[in-house]
């Protein structure tokens, strides 16, 4: 797995960087959306935010807010569970 961290209006990377600790496996690749590109092409009007996007570009599920280990590692379970 993969994982996006996008920050933007005023953001720094290292706080986007101590908030990916609750990530809890994979690669986490960085990122700082200042013309707002992936915040528009997923219509987030705010941060935080968590979004779950498959390979494909489907948003399968999101929730207000930074999500803890245990309810990030149930959505992926789940979207795992689903994709077989």
């Amino acid at each position: 797995m993969t994982f996006l961290a996008v920050a933007w209006k005023g953001s720094l990377q290292d706080t986007t960087e101590r908030a990916s600790q609750l990530l809890p496996s994979g690669n986490v690749l960085w990122g700082l959306d200042t013309d707002e590109k992936v915040f528009s092409a997923y219509g987030i009007p705010y941060q935080p935010v968590s979004v779950l996007i498959t390979h494909d570009g489907i948003v399968k599920t999101s929730w207000a807010g930074a999500a803890g280990e245990e309810v990030l590692r149930a959505e992926l379970d789940s979207l795992l569970e689903t994709a077989g």
